[in-house]
């Protein structure tokens, strides 16, 4: 049975265009007709350089090769962050990737941790984590024996764009070359019908996918769909970027400073480093900003620095008519997670599940606007948490996020953290229990109270096993192995890249 093909069009490359291209022709391709339509005369933001593990499931699902790709970016490993001067001046924690300790169904391990300090013992959390400990001593290894480290990577985006393009390309997708001009529609049902570019090409499609960033073409010029602003709870507007070279082997995980008016990223790459720092404009000027990054970095620049502009928010539709908006067109959040490529792989992961094969997009748009906003909503929170729980009062913009009113999910999360030690997933099951008790004990939140079954266990008992746990982590992380030695042994960057 012969069967006509869905015709795709991507509007925009970049990250966004490139892995929307490269993961519809290699699940879906012997059902669509995929082609992009990018320009070379339009850059990319492409400053994204940090990821979330989740990308590495995102890979091995499209069957990515590993040390392949890691080669072609420069990539390294990254195990977790690491926040200066957030709570406030001089402090610093770790928000890692892995497990801490050993959960139970009735309490988390943190809950059994706190009797133990309550009854006398002097340790902190980091002791029961590996990829945390092997984060702060440079050391890395996919596993140790049958155990796997929970890892992300540093990549550089433009590169990554490039090499999903080679990839996209021979497996089928068209790319066109130019700028579009005009976005038609069809009369009568308002969905999109074809693009015109500067050279009057017509490009004609059954489903459209918005990848232009924050000019949102499609999504937002040619249908209208307004857009939500969430700048009254997340006040940065802008962002400066710039390469130093690496002055140091890179270290696996990133680093973000809090500034007086923002905060400021370090990402290392195998031959340079990513850095930036985002600010609002309300706080301070760009030369202000400027001149706290440059003091900031180590190595030479090797580019020059680029401004960036941003509002942050999300479009009140991520999918209207046959249109769906992937990347900075359907919303931006700042990159202090690490969320920005997670948001395109979950997108598309979800395009696919409910993808407009016979051409109906009602039901289906509707289910994947929902699930959508309360992915966007869910990281949003986790965001905010890290700028309002600080007792910084240095400046004004310190005060803005110490004072505002936050969402009331994120209040009932606090308040139940702040009197009971309970936490819970998150709803779109991005950010586990770990991850809230590293950010909100990180940054001076400790319980008044925790779960009474810590207390079931014998003061000896509870001390042996917890000194097991710790015996066990400094065990592993003895069998690790330098993070830039295994880089060099594993994926070395592809020189000719």
């Amino acid at each position: 049975m012969t069967q006509n093909k869905t015709r795709v069009v991507i509007a925009g490359g970049g990250t966004a265009g490139w892995l929307s291209a490269f993961s519809l022709v290699t699940r879906l391709g012997a059902l669509l007709d995929i082609t992009l339509v990018e320009s070379d005369q339009i850059g990319t933001v492409g400053v994204g350089e940090a990821t979330i593990p989740t990308m590495c499931n995102f890979h091995r699902l499209m069957g990515l090769d590993e040390r392949e790709f890691m080669a072609a970016t420069q990539a390294t490993f990254k195990l977790g962050i690491q926040f200066d001067n957030w709570g406030n001046q001089g402090d610093s924690y770790v928000h890692s990737f892995g497990e801490i300790g050993q959960r139970s169904w009735m309490a988390e391990f943190h809950e059994f941790w706190m009797e133990a300090v309550a009854n006398g013992q002097q340790d902190t959390l980091e002791d029961y984590c590996l990829e945390l400990k092997a984060a702060k001593q440079n050391k890395f290894a996919l596993k140790v024996g049958n155990r796997p480290l929970n890892f992300a990577y540093h990549l550089d985006a433009t590169a990554y764009a490039a090499y999903l393009r080679n990839k996209a390309e021979q497996a089928g997708v068209t790319r066109i070359e130019g700028k579009i001009t005009t976005v038609n529609k069809h009369p009568d049902s308002g969905n999109l019908r074809e693009l015109v570019l500067d050279n009057d090409a017509r490009i004609e499609g059954d489903v459209f996918i918005d990848c232009t960033g924050f000019r949102a073409l499609l999504i937002g010029e040619a249908l209208g769909v307004g857009y939500d602003d969430w700048s009254h709870l997340l006040a940065a507007d802008r962002a400066i970027a710039v390469q130093t070279t690496a002055v140091e082997p890179p270290r696996p995980y990133t680093i973000a400073t809090a500034h007086n008016a923002g905060w400021q990223w370090r990402i290392p790459l195998q031959s340079r480093v990513g850095n930036g720092i985002v600010y609002s404009s309300r706080f301070s000027d760009d030369e202000t900003a400027l001149a706290t990054l440059m003091s900031n970095v180590t190595g030479e620049a090797v580019t020059e620095p680029r401004y960036l502009k941003f509002k942050t928010g999300m479009r009140q539709q991520a999918w209207a008519k046959n249109c769906v908006a992937i990347g900075l067109s359907s919303g931006f959040l700042e990159p202090l997670e690490s969320t920005s490529i997670h948001l395109v792989t979950t997108a598309l992961i979800r395009l696919m599940k409910l993808f407009p094969f016979e051409g109906e997009c009602g039901l289906l748009a509707e289910r994947y606007n929902r699930e959508t906003q309360k992915e966007m909503e869910t990281i949003r929170d986790f965001i905010v948490l890290h700028y309002h729980l600080t007792q910084r009062d240095d400046s004004a913009f310190w005060d803005f996020y110490r004072n505002m009113e936050i969402p009331e999910s994120l209040q009932h999360r606090m308040a139940m953290f702040a009197e009971h030690g309970y936490v819970w997933p998150d709803d779109v099951a991005l950010f586990r229990v770990d991850s809230w008790v590293q950010v909100m004990m990180g940054q001076g939140l400790m319980p008044k109270r925790h779960h009474g079954a810590s207390r079931m266990l014998p003061t000896a008992s509870l001390t042996q096993q917890l000194t097991a746990f710790k015996q066990s982590v400094n065990n592993a992380l003895a069998q690790l192995p330098e993070h830039d030695a295994f880089i060099k042994q594993y994926c070395p960057a592809d020189k000719s890249a």
